[in-house]
């Protein structure tokens, strides 16, 4: 018979889903006794202080069984009441269909699109061990947690968890415990006719501890499951539990038909029988909520870390005070100040040199500044230029600030993401522009929960050049810039890549992607009050001489361009005013006066950039006209491609004058 404490689960999350007449009561009834044995023998944790530094983090990657992970913040005492589990998914509640961060405390990570929970994961487990590398001192370990992960079948059959899992593997995260719900059964029914392969194979090949064959309805069973997980530190480990979907229901065991629909008032009637459940919907009696309170442990948890800490702090002041700093993600207190005397350097040298170079040379100086920078590359080091003279390889034996995330662009993004939600690091990555398609749904998920990794991309437009079309990018800045709450910077200089950087990583609430190029960019000299501007997304870089008759908008490798047409176009006696816009979402938040005076709305507009040209149209409205690329590219040197493509001076005059 199963216990009482993973029943109060199974009939917490069956009366939520038949209330809500929505959701998924299958995968939490399988997982309760699983549950039951890790929150009430393992995790370290303290309802009243979600945020407790040292805390063990627990991921539920097969998100879609929230209400597994929300019986739980309830019963162990978390700021998550009965009324709020009786209106799972409703509208503002704090109970949505898939956890989200920032909804609910105790969430940490926002689940649902499969894999990518486990793949935030590792980025957790990997911020522990650089954080426990950097800061943990003889016997004064503040540093020291586990990240446990639930997953099931559809997060193995993901591919953003085998580049995750093959990078956990190799980095030897052994404080990562992921517990695989191995119920044979996705939505379609029983996995067997296209999800075959050998689990604990898989993951020994990895590099994986392996427990496998574990019965998931066997309390025993997994407490010494996870002992033997966490007896092993050098290596993850992933416990194998075998259980039944829907485990409990009278006549439902078993089968997908649990898996995304209510079990019906009937069906929860003859389960409340079969189980020996005597309370009615939605009432917890108080012995049981007594077994699962964690409330005191967890006090008494952070009182003996407190206590550690204060220990710590005595003897080591500074550190204690940078690693406090970091985890409640502040930045210096001279931040901002050190950033415009380095932008003033950066102008004095006005260099000419690719964006990407420029990039390179903005985080040497922001590095210098900022010990939590956590880098990497997905295996583009050398073409990304994302490394810098302190940066140290993260290996299996040691901590470090950089991470070779391998070709796993999609792992690099949700590891990112999850090294974010950590706390403690600033992590950005790099890949080829064209290749944040992989990238993309990570990137929308460090939107979608307001965290704020950097995304770097280079190699921006078809000036890649020789390498052709599948490497060229052409709707993805556009793209990029209709995710919303994402900000998007294409710089056209050093001066304004070191001011992207900046406000990147100055940015809370929301992630960036800052964009460069592969070929050299000429230095624009400005005055004060332009260098001030950059940071509001868009600027007049040169004004007209005399009358303006036009504007034209350009960004990145375009601003050269724009700025050779507008004095090809004075010396024919038309005047325009060239606007570089290097973040249209930055530029779109400034108040109307601003935008006004910046593009006013009498002047005809053309925007230039070397990428899809729908997005323009919202700024030259359909009177106005853009020179950009909506095909896809060609294999050929850069400077030919340009011409080909319609980049030239001549094009962008002879465009102005077709608007006037």
């Amino acid at each position: 018979m199963p216990s009482q404490l993973a029943n109060a689960i199974r009939f917490l999350s069956v009366d939520a889903v038949q209330k809500a007449n929505s959701g998924h009561p299958g995968a939490p009834m399988g997982m309760a006794e699983m549950a039951e044995v890790l929150w009430t023998k393992f995790l370290r944790h303290n309802p009243a202080n979600p945020k407790f530094y040292n805390r063990d983090r627990f991921i539920l990657s097969n998100g879609h069984a929230s209400m597994l992970l929300y019986s739980l913040l309830h019963l162990t005492g978390y700021n998550l009441s009965i009324e709020d589990l009786k209106n799972f998914r409703q509208l503002h509640s704090k109970t949505p269909g898939h956890p989200e961060y920032g909804y609910t405390d105790g969430v940490e990570t926002t689940t649902g699109p499969l894999g990518q929970g486990i793949a935030n994961a590792v980025g957790m487990a990997l911020a522990e061990k650089i954080l426990a590398a950097e800061f943990n001192k003889d016997g004064l370990n503040i540093v020291d947690h586990y990240t446990y992960v639930f997953m099931g079948d559809g997060c193995m059959m993901e591919g953003v968890s085998h580049e995750a899992c093959s990078l956990a593997g190799t980095l030897g995260l052994g404080k990562l415990i992921v517990l695989y719900d191995d119920n044979n059964i996705s939505i379609d029914g029983k996995v067997d006719g296209w999800f075959t392969e050998n689990i604990p194979q898989r993951f020994e090949s990895y590099g994986w501890h392996v427990v496998p064959n574990v019965n998931g309805h066997d309390t025993a069973a997994i407490q010494t499951a996870i002992e033997a997980a966490r007896a092993e530190t050098g290596k993850p480990s992933l416990i194998c539990c075998k259980t039944l979907i829907g485990k409990g229901s009278a006549n439902k065991e078993g089968s997908h038909k649990t898996h995304g629909a209510p079990l019906g008032a009937d069906e929860i009637e003859a389960t409340r029988k079969h189980l020996g459940w005597t309370y009615p919907a939605f009432e917890i009696p108080q012995e049981i909520y007594a077994a699962w309170d964690a409330k005191e442990k967890g006090a008494k948890l952070e009182a003996e870390w407190n206590e550690l800490f204060a220990q710590y702090q005595a003897k080591y002041p500074a550190e204690a005070a940078e690693f406090v700093r970091r985890m409640d993600k502040k930045l210096p207190d001279n931040f901002d100040a050190y950033v415009q005397a380095a932008l003033k350097e950066v102008c004095a040298k006005a260099e000419t040199i690719a964006t990407r170079k420029a990039s390179q040379n903005s985080i040497e100086i922001l590095a210098k500044e900022l010990p939590e920078l956590v880098g990497g590359s997905a295996d583009l080091t050398p073409s990304n230029l994302t490394s810098w003279s302190n940066s140290q390889s993260i290996t299996r034996n040691g901590g470090g600030n950089y991470v070779h995330y391998g070709v796993r662009e999609f792992g690099m993004g949700a590891v990112m993401n999850g090294l974010a939600l950590h706390g403690g690091v600033r992590p950005f990555g790099a890949t080829f522009l064209m290749f944040s398609e992989y990238e993309r749904n990570a990137m929308r998920m460090a939107a979608l929960m307001k965290i704020n990794p950097v995304f770097v991309f280079t190699h921006d437009s078809i000036g890649l050049g020789e390498d052709g079309p599948t490497h060229q990018p052409v709707e993805q800045t556009a793209t990029l810039r209709l995710i919303p709450n994402m900000d998007v910077w294409r710089p056209c200089d050093t001066a304004e890549s070191l001011v992207a950087w900046a406000e990147a990583i100055k940015a809370e609430d929301h992630p960036s992607c800052l964009i460069f190029s592969r070929q050299n960019l000429k230095f624009q000299a400005r005055n004060e009050q332009q260098l001030n501007d950059i940071k509001r997304g868009g600027y007049v870089i040169s004004e007209a001489q005399g009358n303006a008759q036009a504007v034209i908008i350009a960004t990145g490798s375009e601003v050269e361009l724009a700025l050779e047409a507008q004095k090809a176009l004075a010396a024919q006696n038309i005047a325009v005013r060239v606007v570089s816009m290097p973040s249209t979402n930055v530029f779109d938040r400034q108040d109307a006066a601003y935008k006004t005076a910046i593009l006013p709305e009498s002047l005809p507009r053309i925007a230039v950039e070397a990428g899809h040209a729908d997005g323009w149209y919202k700024y030259v409205g359909l009177n106005g006209a853009v020179v950009g690329i909506n095909r896809f590219g060609e294999s050929a040197p850069a400077e030919l491609l340009f011409k080909e493509f319609g980049f030239t001076v001549e094009n962008v005059v002879d465009t102005v004058k077709s608007v006037l």
